[in-house]
């Protein structure tokens, strides 16, 4: 904590270079990770280090030839061995009570206002938004010379980001195409896995306006470095405006031009055979 303030002001959903922790949270589930890690695990972690290195210099200082020239006879201490014991099942007994609590945020999803489809490729992409009618958006790493003019992360931004409006519950349906892929965006504190043949589900809120990166987490082939995640949150009217451009447009009906009296009797007009070619047709049928 002390060494953030001595970096530049983070930057909100990419890495910030130098910087010491996780990226600053955007979304709920993204702030109840940075608790979990922050207040829950790292407290009983730097207790166990501090007790486990304390032990082992007082045994080093107090136990050692010189300070204790005649060592004990014993080899056991029950209350000792009942302690260590029982200290490290209380110890999980908390972390798994903050832990279910971080697992069901996860599945417990509330009524989402609208749904993603996220399908992993190699090595893209694929964004598709069944409530709005729009079929999959192809999303590719953006070229080197592109990101630079744009002045933005190489790697990180893509051709054809996912757009989402801003404090909407996004349900995100994830599955992969080919290999296993996963799909991953820290500042939203997202990471499931895109299989091949199912369909996982998670879920985020954003709650700022702004543009936010990930990447694919599983090795997935020769070009996994290539395969960003670019979420951009917007407005509510400017996602209406996005997702209008995106809709596929209706077709227009072709008039057909009405058909002329002379034509109308004649369409209609079937031939009878005459009386004369019965008998015939009868006499070849018998023959």
């Amino acid at each position: 904590m002390l060494a953030r303030g001595a970096f530049a002001e983070e930057l909100l959903g990419q890495p910030t270079p130098g910087a010491m922790g996780f990226q600053r949270p955007a979304a709920p589930l993204k702030h109840d990770v940075i608790f979990f890690h922050n207040w829950i695990l790292l407290p009983i972690i730097t207790g166990i280090v501090v007790l486990v290195a304390g032990l082992l210099l007082w045994c080093i200082v107090r136990y050692n030839k010189k300070a204790n020239p005649v060592p004990a006879k014993f080899s056991h201490n029950t209350t000792i061995e009942v302690i260590w014991t029982a200290l490290p099942v209380l110890i999980l007994m908390v972390i798994a009570i903050f832990s279910f609590k971080l697992l069901f945020a996860y599945h417990d999803m509330p009524k989402p206002d609208m749904t993603v489809k996220v399908t992993g490729y190699q090595w893209y992409w694929g964004y598709s938004y069944p409530d709005q009618k729009i079929d999959e958006i192809t999303s590719t790493v953006l070229p080197e010379d592109e990101a630079k003019a744009k002045g933005v992360p190489f790697r990180l931004a893509a051709s054809d980001p996912m757009v989402v409006p801003v404090n909407k519950v996004v349900r995100v349906l994830v599955t992969g195409a080919d290999v296993i892929h996963a799909f991953a965006l820290p500042a939203f504190g997202n990471k499931i896995d895109a299989i091949p043949g199912r369909i996982n589900q998670t879920w985020f809120k954003a709650e700022k306006i702004g543009v936010y990166y990930g990447q694919c987490s599983e090795l997935c082939g020769v070009n996994h470095a290539f395969m960003p995640i670019q979420i951009n949150v917007v407005s509510q009217a400017d996602f209406d405006a996005w997702a209008a451009s995106k809709a596929p447009k209706a077709a227009t009906p072709v008039a057909t031009p009405p058909a002329s009296p002379a034509a109308a009797p004649a369409a209609t007009k079937t031939s009878v055979p005459t009386p004369s070619a019965t008998p015939s047709l009868k006499l070849a049928a018998v023959n």
